[in-house]
């Protein structure tokens, strides 16, 4: 799977490893950051047009000014608030997220706390 037009992508949070494999084999260069201040991301996505964020990123309206390469904004995780939705419009930025990533994750936890109560019964 390729993606057009996108070359290099910025994880910003730490992710498995499945989701650099994916990345890379799409044709991505993958850059890890983690922790970095506004200005530190405002930087590293001077050469970036893709960017994956979790909850603690946040995507303002001057990241999204300064970021003139930057075409996509994946949130790994439900909910977009951490990303000025107006100014990714204005400026033609798909934003997106992943409501359903831990879904599995969710009902395996939820059978092993049923499984765990009923030896107390």
């Amino acid at each position: 799977m390729a993606f057009a037009n996108l070359r290099k992508v910025l994880i910003s949070h730490s992710l498995g490893p499945c989701c650099r494999k994916i990345l890379q084999d799409g044709g991505l260069q993958v850059v890890e950051k983690q922790n970095l201040s506004k200005e530190e991301l405002i930087a590293e996505l001077q050469d970036c047009e893709s960017l994956i964020v979790r909850s603690a990123t946040k995507v303002t309206a001057d990241v999204i000014n300064a970021a003139e390469k930057l075409q996509v904004v994946g949130r790994a995780g439900t909910g977009v608030d951490n990303v000025d939705l107006e100014d990714a419009t204005r400026k033609g930025i798909l934003v997106m997220n992943t409501p359903n990533g831990n879904s599995l994750s969710a009902v395996e936890l939820t059978c092993e706390m049923i499984m765990l109560c009923t030896n107390f019964i």
